[in-house]
C-alpha cells in the first residue's frame, strides 16, 4: 500500500492511501486499457491488504494468486514528492508480507495459462520471496511466455548497493523485454549513454530493451535497432506510476503477439508501441497517485489527438 502527500494538517504532513506497488500498477494499466491480467502475491490479513484485493477485483485482475499472511502485516510505503514531483521513498517492510510469499503459494497453472509474465527485483530482495520469484520464472520460462521485468531499483530495501546490483543482473538472462530508467541502466551498466547502456543490457539475450527518460519520452533497442521516442511535455503533479503505466501500455499492445513477431516488427511500428506507452506514462503523471491516475485506451486516444493535432 502506498502512502502519498496530500497536503497538510495544522503544519502536519497528511498522507492519502493509495493502492499500489510497481507490479499492481503495470497490471490495472494493461487491464484499464482491456487486458486479461492476474496477480501473485502476499499480503498481510489486515485492512490494507483488503484494500488492494478490491482494487485487483474492481479493476477484474483475476486474485486467485493473492495470498495472505496470519504472521505480518502489508507492506507500507510512504512517498515524498519534490518541487518537480519527483519521489523519495520509505518502507514499513521488514518483514511484510509480500517477502514472505513462498514457493508453494506460487499457482504454477495460472502461470502457464498466462501469454507475458511480468516480475520486479523486489520480491527478490529477501527469502522465502526470492526463491518463490525464481519458482514462477521457470514455470513460466518452460511454459513459453513473454518475460518482462522491471527492476525498479528502491535503495531503502536492499542491505547495500552491491547485492541490488548483483541480484538484478542475476535475472536480466530471463528478460524478453526489460523496462529500466536512466538512473537505473547507469547503475547497472556504469555508463550514461543510453546508446552504449542499451547494447549491454541487449547482450544478456533480452529482445527489446526500453529505457524511459521521464519527460523526454524514451528510449529502445532491438538488436542494431536503436530508437529514440519524444515524451509529451504535461503540467506534472505526480511521477509515482509512470513507468508501470509505460510498461502496462506495452504489454498490453504485445498481447497477441509472440516473441518472434517482436523480433520481425517493423521499427516504426515498435515505435508506436513506444510512442503510445510514453503517452500512458506522461497522463499518469498529471494527476496525485498511481493507479488513480492511470487512464483507459479513450483517454490516452484523446490524450494523443490533443498533443499531436
Amino acid at each position: 500500500m502506498i502512502f502519498t502527500p496530500c497536503g497538510e494538517r495544522e503544519g502536519v504532513p497528511v498522507f492519502a492511501q493509495n493502492p499500489g506497488g510497481a507490479p499492481l500498477n503495470v497490471l490495472v494499466q494493461n487491464s484499464l486499457l482491456g487486458g486479461k491480467t492476474a496477480f501473485i502475491g502476499k499480503v498481510g490479513r489486515d485492512g490494507f491488504g483488503s484494500a488492494l484485493r478490491k482494487v485487483m477485483e474492481d479493476h477484474e485482475i483475476d486474485t486467485r494468486g493473492l495470498s495472505v499472511s496470519e504472521e505480518v502485516h502489508t507492506t507500507l510505503a510512504f512517498v515524498q514528492l519534490d518541487s518537480d514531483g519527483e519521489r523519495s521513498f520509505s518502507f514499513y517492510r521488514n518483514p511484510g508480507a509480500d517477502i514472505l510469499l513462498k514457493e508453494e503459494d506460487i499457482d504454477g497453472g495460472l502461470i502457464r495459462d498466462s501469454h507475458i509474465f511480468h516480475f520486479g527485483s523486489l520480491s527478490a530482495t529477501s527469502e522465502p520471496s526470492r526463491s518463490a520469484t525464481c519458482a514462477a520464472l521457470e514455470i513460466a520460462r518452460k511454459a513459453g511466455c513473454i518475460i518482462t521485468y522491471d527492476p525498479n531499483y528502491r535503495a531503502p530495501l536492499w542491505k547495500s548497493e552491491r547485492e541490488a546490483v548483483e541480484t538484478m543482473l542475476h535475472f536480466m538472462p530471463y528478460a524478453d523485454i526489460l523496462k529500466v530508467s536512466e538512473e537505473e541502466m547507469e547503475l547497472l551498466m556504469g555508463t550514461q549513454d543510453i546508446e552504449t547502456g542499451s547494447r549491454m543490457l541487449a547482450d544478456y539475450g533480452i529482445t527489446l530493451v526500453c529505457v524511459s527518460r521521464g519527460a523526454l519520452g524514451a528510449c529502445f533497442r532491438r538488436g542494431d535497432d536503436y530508437m529514440e521516442v519524444p515524451g509529451f511535455a504535461v503540467n506534472t503533479v505526480d511521477t509515482n506510476g509512470a513507468g508501470d503505466s509505460f510498461f502496462g501500455a506495452i504489454q498490453y499492445q504485445l498481447r497477441e503477439k509472440n516473441l518472434e513477431d517482436l523480433k520481425q516488427m517493423p521499427v516504426e511500428q515498435l515505435a508506436e508501441i513506444i510512442r503510445f506507452a510514453n503517452a500512458a506514462g506522461a497522463r499518469t503523471t498529471m494527476k496525485k497517485g498511481a493507479i488513480p491516475a492511470m487512464a483507459d485506451g479513450e483517454t490516452i486516444a484523446q490524450f494523443l489527438y490533443h498533443y499531436c493535432s
